[in-house]
């Protein structure tokens, strides 16, 4: 990408659309990833509910692993019962309970698939998966648990948390090649890339939901989402031939509001700021 000369605070507006929800708290941060500048921010240190967000510390994990030369995404992987979850995700529809390391993550990637992560959860290992993240430098985000429902007592009570600043350092790492190879950096955001979930930030750039990975519109885009009933968290990169902005909003309720519509409506003008940092 050019240099480029950084970009001033010129969305004032959205921290005070994100405030007029009542109720929520928000941890909203979006950045130029060239130069740094700031486009909108808005309590990007708070600490939130994540939902799935965190399962990308669990591909992360993975892929260190290929790199290291440890594991290769070829390994055959069978999913046992326990391990199956409905909902979010594709392979409890799937007859085939046997997949590769590749087939599991792109599960994951493209639709959050919980049966999968689970399946990762225990060949990866949670405490693997929360060290790596640590030696990262991640503090204040992170995976929690495996997907349980419900959940039992003792256990996490989030899947995962973390703050937008912390999430948007990641997303800007990943998208500078940080971290990992640059063949493993490329092959994380392909899996992110076939994200479906184009419902909260990413609602404004308009993209095909099942075909967003190169650009459509002058506009190329890797996300990951997540989503309970008292959660809807989005991060990523949006980017066109010339600028690359990373962003991360999270926004946590109280279970019983009825305030879904409204946060999503809040989400989406923060996409619209993007978008017209973007294209205009």
């Amino acid at each position: 990408m050019p240099d480029r000369a950084p970009i001033s605070i010129n969305s004032p507006e959205i921290p005070d659309r994100l405030r007029e929800v009542a109720g929520v708290d928000w941890s909203a941060l979006a950045v130029d990833i060239d130069s740094g500048g700031v486009l909108f921010e808005l309590d990007a240190e708070r600490v939130c509910d994540t939902a799935s967000v965190g399962k990308i510390f669990l591909l992360h994990r993975l892929l260190a692993e290929v790199d290291a030369g440890t594991r290769s995404l070829e390994e055959r992987v069978t999913r046992r019962p326990a391990e199956w979850m409905d909902n979010s995700g594709l392979w409890y529809l799937l007859q085939q309970d046997e997949l590769s390391l590749y087939d599991v993550a792109a599960l994951i990637g493209a639709v959050s698939d919980n049966a999968a992560t689970n399946t990762m959860v225990r060949v990866i290992g949670l405490d693997a998966v929360r060290e790596h993240t640590r030696e990262l430098g991640y503090q204040h985000s992170g995976l929690d648990d495996c997907v349980r429902w419900p959940i039992p007592p003792g256990y996490p009570a989030t899947l995962s948390h973390g703050s937008a600043a912390e999430l948007v350092r990641f997303c800007t790492r990943l998208a500078r090649r940080q971290d990992l190879s640059e063949a493993s950096a490329d092959q994380l955001q392909r899996w992110l890339g076939a994200g479906t979930d184009l419902s909260m930030v990413a609602s404004a750039f308009g993209l095909d939901p099942l075909a967003h990975y190169y650009f459509d519109r002058d506009i190329w885009l890797w996300n990951k989402t997540g989503t309970i009933s008292t959660v809807r968290a989005d991060i990523g990169v949006v980017m066109t031939p010339t600028r690359r902005i990373g962003y991360a909003v999270l926004a946590n309720w109280g279970s019983g509001r009825q305030v879904r519509d409204a946060v999503l409506a809040a989400m989406r003008e923060a996409g619209l700021a993007i978008r017209r940092q973007l294209v205009g």
